[in-house]
C-alpha cells in the first residue's frame, strides 16, 4: 500500500535507516512509533544481503502510505564512491518498497529521482534526522546517539540543529562524529597498550576481539544489540569472549583468572568512554549551550551516554521522551532513533516534498 489512507484508518509512515551493518525500520501511525526492528544486513557482502533485510523488515513492519528512508551505508567499501552508494541504495530502496521519500538533511525529504543532485545531503544524514526530532522538544541540547559503530554528538541550539560539520569528514575533523561503538569496534582501535598482569602491553594489531567482546564480559551489552559474526567466528558467550580479549594480549584466557579479565574489559570500556569523553568536550567547547542543556541520548549505547552525562556535570533524557510510542517499541525505536525520527519527522510533512526551511538546519 502507498498513498492516502482510508478515512477512519491510521496514516502510517515506516522510517528506514539503511547502515552499512544494520537495516532499521521504525512503523508511525498517526504519528506514534508502535514498532521498529533491527535486521544485521551488512553490505560488505553485498546488496542481496539487504534485499534479504528488506524482506525480513517489511514483515515485521507491514504496509505503510509513506516510507521515508535515510542511509549511512553509502560509505561501504562495497561502493566506488559515496555518491555510487547513495544512487544505488537510493534505487535498491526503491525497488523494495515502491515510491520512497530520502531524507535530505538540510534540504529536506526529496523524491528518489533526485537523489543524484542532493548527494552530499542524502550522504549519512541520519544523524541529522536524530537531532532534528531532539530539536522539537529542546531549545538547547546535545544529541547523544552511541550505536554498535559510531557515536553522534550534535549540538542542539535555540531549536536548531547547530552541528559545525555534515559530512562524514567535516564531522569527524569537529568531533561530532567518533568512529568508537559498542559492537563493531576492534580493541586494537581502542589503544596502543593496555594494562596487565602490573605492566603496560602493547596490542596486537589484529582483529582479534571486539567491543562486543568488551560489554559482553562487563554486562553493558543490551539483549540482542550484537548481530554481527564473532572476530573468530566462535561463539557469543563470555569464555568465548574472555578467549577472544585474551589474544589481544599475546595470551590464552587460561593464563589468568576471570577477575583479570573482567579489569581488562573493564579498562578497554574506560578507554572508549574517555574518547567519546573527549569529543563531547570538543563540542561542547564551542556549541555556547546553556549549563542546563540536557544530553539527549539514544542508541545501545545508552547506559554509556548516562556516564558521559554524569562526567559533563549534565543531566540526561532518553531519546524516547521526544516522542509518543507503545510501550513495546520505545526500546527498540530509542536503538534505532534515526528510523524513528525519519518516520515522524515524514509524519508531520504535509506534501510528497517537504521545503527545507520546514525542518531545522546546520548553521
Amino acid at each position: 500500500m502507498h498513498g492516502t489512507a482510508k478515512p477512519g484508518t491510521p496514516h502510517v509512515v515506516i522510517g528506514w535507516d539503511i547502515g552499512g551493518a544494520h537495516l532499521k525500520a521504525a512503523r508511525a501511525e498517526n504519528g506514534r512509533i508502535v514498532a521498529a526492528v533491527q535486521v544485521a544486513s551488512p553490505l560488505r557482502y553485498g546488496l542481496e544481503r539487504l534485499g534479504q533485510a528488506f524482506a525480513e523488515a517489511k514483515a515485521a513492519m507491514g504496509d505503510a502510505d509513506v516510507h521515508a528512508v535515510t542511509m549511512t551505508g553509502e560509505l561501504a567499501d562495497t561502493f566506488t564512491s559515496r555518491s555510487e552508494g547513495v544512487a544505488l541504495l537510493a534505487a535498491a530502496a526503491e525497488q523494495e518498497l515502491g515510491p520512497i521519500r530520502l531524507y535530505a538533511g538540510r534540504a529536506g525529504f526529496i523524491a528518489a529521482d533526485r537523489a543524484g543532485q542532493h548527494v552530499a545531503d542524502i550522504a549519512s544524514a541520519n544523524w541529522h534526522a536524530s537531532a532534528a526530532m531532539a530539536a522539537r522538544t529542546h531549545t538547547d541540547a546535545l544529541f547523544v546517539d552511541i550505536g554498535s559503530t559510531t557515536t553522534d554528538l550534535v549540538p542542539v541550539r535555540n531549536g536548531s540543529v547547530a552541528a559545525r560539520g555534515y559530512t562524514d569528514a567535516e564531522r569527524l575533523a569537529h568531533g561530532e562524529l567518533v568512529y568508537t561503538g559498542m559492537v563493531r569496534s576492534f580493541l586494537m582501535a581502542i589503544s596502543e597498550r593496555a594494562p596487565f598482569a602490573g605492566q603496560w602491553t602493547p596490542l596486537i594489531r589484529e582483529n582479534f576481539a571486539t567491543m562486543a567482546d568488551v560489554h559482553r564480559i562487563l554486562g553493558t551489552l543490551p539483549d540482542g544489540a550484537d548481530q554481527m559474526s564473532t572476530a573468530d567466528g566462535r561463539e557469543k558467550t563470555i569464555p568465548a569472549s574472555r578467549a577472544r580479549l585474551a589474544r589481544i594480549v599475546g595470551r590464552d584466557a587460561g593464563d589468568a583468572n576471570d577477575e583479570a579479565w573482567f579489569e581488562l574489559a573493564r579498562w578497554f570500556a574506560e578507554a572508549q568512554v574517555s574518547t567519546v569523553l573527549d569529543s563531547a568536550m570538543l563540542v561542547l567547547s564551542q556549541a555556547a549551550l546553556p549549563p542546563d542543556a540536557p544530553l539527549v541520548v539514544a542508541g545501545i549505547g545508552e547506559t554509556v551516554a548516562h556516564d558521559i552525562a554524569r562526567r559533563l556535570g549534565r543531566h540526561h533524557v532518553s531519546f524516547d521522551t521526544v516522542f509518543d510510542a507503545t510501550p513495546e517499541a520505545r526500546a527498540a525505536a530509542t536503538y534505532g532513533a534515526p528510523a524513528a525520527a525519519v518516520a515522524l519527522l515524514a509524519s508531520h510533512a504535509a506534501h510528497d516534498v517537504m521545503p527545507a526551511d520546514t525542518l531545522t538546519g546546520v548553521t
